[in-house]
């Protein structure tokens, strides 16, 4: 199959390949832990990452053993504790930047601080957004709403000092991630944001956008691949039903965030986050 593909290639392009045989894979079903053997493809290629032969990690495998071969081969990025999928979805305002869409299902309250700081860093870094307006999903608006871990979560940000001219604007509910109107800055949990991503996507789908493009998308694009920000390098995540298209636009979204340097970017723009004021 590796011969197939490169030799369709152009001989300038088939130089700068680099085929890397690993003897297994990470099957859907199995563990999240299953990304830290060194014998699957996905860990083979955290470690090409790790070692400077490889730039960017693009999977379209199972996210859980990404993010574990990810953390594992990458590393984490200094002073976050868990890292965050972000995916940009099309708000009728602007470009809307959700996380966290999968990566961590079960999370505290100081994740939530941290994503919101890492979100910051990529709506400024990547989208452009000079000031982000951050809010925090629940289900209604006012104070105190919602479960024990976004009211937790509300009172920390409300004081929590946000870097990068950022601000948090407080609760949002579902219909305004669409419209964008609020924040352009979305955090919650993996459970919840998965939800909600794949609910925008059969959304759009039905309504006949193409949903295909992985990078920032237009009014009728829903994103089909996520960058993994918490890490220190390039790390793409696309559907687990993408095809050759998806795939080729995950790709362009990591050699974008490659070319604008993202972790370094983030990393400069958002400082570190401050565990230790955030509660549990």
């Amino acid at each position: 199959m590796a011969d197939e593909v490169t030799a369709a290639l152009d001989t300038s392009t088939r130089e700068r390949v680099e085929v890397l045989v690993a003897d297994q894979y990470v099957a859907m079903a199995e563990p999240a832990a299953r990304g830290a053997d060194h014998a699957t493809t996905i860990a083979a290629a955290a470690s090409a990452v790790a070692a400077g032969r490889a730039q960017g990690l693009v999977s379209a495998g199972a996210s859980g053993a990404t993010v574990t071969a990810a953390v594992i081969g990458i590393g984490r990025t200094p002073g976050f504790r868990r890292p965050a999928l972000a995916a940009v979805l099309p708000g009728a305002a602007g470009p809307v930047l959700l996380l966290d869409v999968g990566a961590g299902m079960e999370v505290r309250p100081v994740d939530l601080v941290q994503h919101a700081v890492l979100g910051v860093g990529y709506a400024r870094a990547i989208l452009g957004v000079p000031a982000p307006r951050v809010g925090l999903l629940s289900v209604g608006s006012e104070p105190g709403k919602g479960d024990r871990l976004r009211r937790a979560t509300e009172r920390t940000l409300r004081t929590y000092p946000l870097p990068a001219q950022s601000r948090y604007v407080g609760l949002v509910e579902g219909d305004e991630v669409i419209s964008g109107a609020r924040a352009d800055v979305v955090v919650t949990d993996g459970f919840t944001g998965n939800v909600l991503l794949k609910g925008v996507e059969a959304a759009i789908a039905t309504a006949g956008g193409s949903g295909r493009h992985a990078s920032v998308p237009s009014s009728s694009d829903a994103p089909r691949g996520a960058a993994l920000l918490g890490v220190a390098g390039t790390v793409v995540v696309c559907h687990g039903a993408a095809g050759g298209g998806d795939i080729a636009s995950g790709i362009a979204l990591a050699a974008h965030l490659v070319r604008a340097d993202m972790p370094r970017r983030i990393g400069s723009v958002s400082g570190s986050a401050k565990p230790a004021e955030v509660p549990w």
